[in-house]
């Protein structure tokens, strides 16, 4: 007669601990937090798609309003048909910083941090899904503002390379989103975020060659303008509707493209070592 299997026999065999469980991608968790990150914003998008879009078209209404006439054309367009692609992915990129930084810090502050770091996603894993949340919004307020700008009166917002513009708008928003990532991994409290928006991203974003062509300012102000990555973001993304840009594309999507990789790496490894996110 067979002996009888005991229960402890039959007991499921637990992998040592320290031993991975999934091997690979796991691509059910980037799903998850994903879908995580996209719903957090989309419960609110009166606040976080609408609302920006609605204050992009102020923008452009008071500077059509007041300078169109004034300005003339600029790079053989007329202003307005200048300024509206400037004022798209000014739009999507703030709000992309915003969003990444917001969902760090929100979880820093209230301590559910621990429910992200915990689950089985790797750094790289986590990281994506930060970013692409980031994007995702960028573009939502982006294709927003350009339903917006299409009904519009004197505004072609046409587009001349699509690619281009994907491009520069997925690169810049992965730029910013990136960018927010590192500050709500720095911040301690909703002020340092706001300080990181009020003296860096705005500042850069406004003096970039949204509002006017860098070709009219003085040769140190140029100088300024061309250290400013964010020219190059704006330029290209522009030059992808009107076909015409200020700087060779070639070298934007080196420069946005290089800090993308350079945000990347800074952020895996603060991620990578707990620094302020690990009690």
């Amino acid at each position: 007669m067979q002996a009888p299997v005991s229960p402890q026999s039959e007991a499921p065999v637990h992998p040592e601990p320290g031993v991975p469980v999934i091997l690979g991608v796991n691509w059910l968790g980037i799903r998850t937090l994903y879908m995580k990150e996209v719903r957090r914003f989309f419960k609110v998008q009166t606040q976080t798609i609408w609302a920006p879009a609605i204050t992009t078209m102020m923008f452009l209404a008071i500077f059509t309003l007041a300078l169109g006439s004034a300005k003339g054309n600029v790079l053989g367009f007329p202003y307005a048909t200048f300024l509206a692609p400037g004022l798209i992915i000014m739009g999507m990129v703030q709000n992309a910083f915003q969003n990444s930084l917001s969902s760090i810090i929100i979880a820093k502050v209230q301590g559910t941090i621990v429910d992200v770091l915990m689950p089985p996603l790797s750094h790289g894993e986590l990281l994506f899904c930060y970013a692409a949340g980031a994007v995702t919004r960028a573009w939502l307020v982006g294709i927003a503002i350009w339903l917006a700008m299409l009904l519009w009166p004197g505004v072609d917002v046409s587009v001349a390379n699509p690619l281009q513009v994907f491009f520069f708008g997925t690169a810049g928003a992965l730029m910013l989103g990136l960018l927010g990532v590192l500050t709500g991994i720095w911040a301690d409290k909703f002020d340092h975020g706001a300080a990181v928006t009020n003296f860096l991203v705005q500042p850069l974003t406004l003096l970039s060659g949204t509002f006017y062509a860098i070709d009219r300012l003085p040769p140190v102000m140029q100088a300024i303008s061309r250290g400013n990555p964010f020219f190059y973001m704006i330029d290209g993304f522009r030059a992808g509707f009107i076909g015409v840009a200020e700087a060779p594309p070639l070298l934007g999507a080196i420069i946005v493209g290089g800090l993308c990789a350079a945000f990347w790496a800074l952020a895996y490894a603060l991620l990578k070592s707990g620094w302020k996110l690990r009690a």
